[in-house]
């Protein structure tokens, strides 16, 4: 499969900031839409979008606690949404859609990590349902409202999209759930979005990127006790990093996300994974730590889960 996934020599890194990466890009004027841009390197991405002058709307399943994590932010407004409940998704949609104002980023930064098996909607997989079809209708509702100006939409996926492609024939997980397989189907889900929705929606000059944020450790991790993290060799049993040149702080971890959305370096890009802040490498064998799988960005893949995703959650922005 001949792809683009190559870096392209970017000059940032792996411990570059979110700050750093927006050192000369002026937001004035742009609205950005941030899921969970309250909480862990979500919050960092609205604090950077905020510097360089966007205004940012930050929809949260808590707004109570958003509104506190995000006091004394200019610019930033929080409304209710619920990855996890099509319902809620639609009601934010319509609420913003009558706003009349057009979007210029959408980072879907939201979602969750290795829960127990959890279903919500109609019998779903959580972390399926929330990490991917939530921010699918949330992105195809919001188009008339992303294609005018000609947005950048940046799905946020992990390295953790080694560890499966889509489970075709059981994709809610109905039988042997596995949290880890489980994560990585859905993390796999976000960049076959990515590959997907930059296919159908560069005509109108919308382009999509997926990502690999780095390893942090933020509330993501709630799932997790602490005896598994310690299993993992990520802490000790005091809860101290055992590797710290190995985790990114939440400033490095928001950077990749702050990057693909801003940055001139890939205009006339779309539809890549990135990591460190540059376009990522094909994983060429199967222990590698980095790059991005060909499950994830084949675009037949990508095509069959669009397909999928709109019959399941009955949105499609492109439909005929």
């Amino acid at each position: 499969m001949s792809t683009a996934q190559h870096k392209i020599g970017s000059g940032f890194g792996a411990t570059s900031t979110a700050d750093e990466v927006l050192e000369g890009i002026d937001l004035s004027g742009k609205l950005a839409l941030v899921t969970g841009g309250y909480s862990g390197i979500g919050l960092e991405t609205t604090r950077a979008l905020v510097k360089a002058g966007a205004r940012v709307v930050v929809p949260a399943r808590r707004p109570e606690t958003a509104e506190q994590a995000l006091a004394g932010l200019p610019g930033v407004e929080v409304d209710e949404l619920d990855l996890g409940d099509l319902e809620s998704v639609r009601r934010f949609a319509e609420r913003f859609l009558a706003s009349g104002r057009g979007l210029d980023i959408v980072i879907d930064s939201a979602g969750i990590m290795a829960c127990p098996e959890t279903r919500v909607g109609d019998g779903w997989e959580a972390q399926f349902a929330t990490n991917h079809l939530g921010h699918f209708a949330l992105v195809n509702r919001l188009w008339p409202a992303i294609a005018p100006g000609g947005a950048r939409v940046v799905s946020v996926s992990s390295r953790g999209h080694h560890a499966a492609g889509i489970r075709w024939d059981d994709i809610h997980w109905r039988q042997g759930y596995d949290k880890w397989e489980a994560y990585g189907q859905a993390k796999t889900a976000n960049v076959l979005f990515a590959v997907q929705l930059d296919k159908l929606g560069r005509d109108a000059g919308v382009r999509a990127f997926a990502l690999h944020p780095g390893g942090i450790l933020t509330p993501l991790q709630r799932h997790l006790a602490q005896e598994e993290m310690v299993e993992r060799g990520w802490i000790d049993e005091e809860g101290n990093l055992l590797h710290p040149e190995v985790f990114k702080t939440p400033q490095q971890g928001a950077a990749t996300q702050v990057w693909a959305a801003t940055s001139p370096q890939l205009d006339g890009l779309g539809g890549l994974y990135l990591e460190d802040c540059d376009v990522a490498e094909p994983a060429q064998d199967t222990d590698a730590r980095e790059g991005v799988k060909d499950w994830a960005i084949d675009p037949e893949q990508a095509a069959r889960l669009w397909t999928l995703s709109a019959e399941l959650t009955g949105v499609d922005a492109f439909a005929s």
